[in-house]
């Protein structure tokens, strides 16, 4: 029984490339963790094939490595990233969907991995610009941001930590003396009841461990930083290190995808939403739609050109204005 699954596994394979060669096919990738679903459709748009494969470089070898050039449709997500590369240097056109600007994906009723690869073939077919296409970053930026990234969240685990030992030593009675988070070593658990130094002190060494992790990945970054000269132009603005900066030109990696300077805003998430309706406007927030990280450290950039005693320039001023 086994055999005659894996022939007729292999002969479906075979009926695919065949089919991939005489006209231009379509699928769409539904990528999960361990296991992707897959549908392709013809060029009527008649269903070919679906099925499921591993979440590995194998698996989309066993399918995609020996087909003909077609146009393949994926969410972006976790894996997307190595997947679109793998699949694009096979030949294939490769299209990155962003499941926040497309509703059909994100609010159908009927939402399944085998729906959703189904519907991501079908809107590829149609039109890729209904997918709202995103461009991943190439391997290099992305592992030069993961360093980024991974320190970012070493700084949120150790922020959690510090309120958590402040927060615990305070109800009984006693309280950590203040410091900047970099300082905070396990040491300053003497000198505090026995019972306090039980609960805090296991929090307070982590605390120090992940400091030194901390600096680990600082380093990484100055290292990183001398691969991409252009950070020195922008930091010559106040409030602008190399953190912000670095961050900054990976998260963008090629200014030339941007038509106008003034489409970086929105790609970050950094203008107001819009529900414009008749007469009415009503004011709200920012989309928050792009990467979250750089959001955060441009807005800690912002603060410190706006905070007193920052030099003066034209740029303070025109901060200043809209405060």
């Amino acid at each position: 029984m086994k055999k005659n699954s894996i022939a007729k596994l292999q002969v479906t394979k075979s009926q695919i490339r065949s089919m991939a060669a005489k006209q231009r096919l379509t699928v769409g990738l539904d990528l999960g963790d361990r296991s992707s679903r897959y549908c392709i459709l013809d060029e009527a748009g008649e269903k070919a094939s679906e099925d499921q494969l591993p979440t590995t470089k194998a698996g989309l070898d066993s399918i995609f490595a020996k087909m003909a050039p077609s146009r393949i449709a994926l969410e972006v997500g976790t894996h997307s990233p190595w997947v679109s590369r793998q699949l694009a240097a096979m030949g294939h056109e490769v299209i990155v969907a962003n499941p926040r600007k497309v509703r059909l994906i994100t609010q159908s009723v009927k939402k399944n991995d085998r729906m959703d690869a189904e519907q991501l073939a079908r809107l590829a077919r149609v039109d890729p610009r209904l997918l709202a296409p995103i461009r991943h970053r190439g391997p290099e930026a992305q592992a030069d941001l993961g360093v980024i990234r991974a320190r970012a969240e070493l700084l949120e685990g150790r922020t959690k930590l510090i309120n958590a030992a402040r927060g615990l030593t305070k109800p009984m009675g006693e309280r950590l003396k203040s410091c900047d988070a970099d300082t905070v070593k396990e040491s300053m658990a003497d000198g505090l009841s026995e019972a306090t130094q039980k609960v805090i002190r296991p929090l307070l060494k982590s605390v120090e461990a992940i400091t030194q992790q901390i600096k680990v990945y600082n380093e990484q970054i100055q290292e990183i930083e001398k691969r991409y000269p252009e950070t020195e132009l922008l930091k010559q603005v106040h409030g602008v290190g190399p953190l912000v900066a670095l961050t900054f030109l990976l998260t963008l990696e090629d200014a030339e995808r941007f038509e106008h300077s003034r489409d970086v805003g929105p790609y970050l998430g950094l203008t107001r939403k819009q529900r414009e309706s008749g007469k009415s406007e009503p004011e709200l927030g920012i989309s928050k739609a792009g990467d979250e990280l750089l959001r955060w450290l441009l807005v800690q950039a912002a603060h410190c050109i706006l905070r007193r005693g920052a030099p003066d320039s034209d740029l303070r001023a025109w901060g200043l204005m809209k405060v």
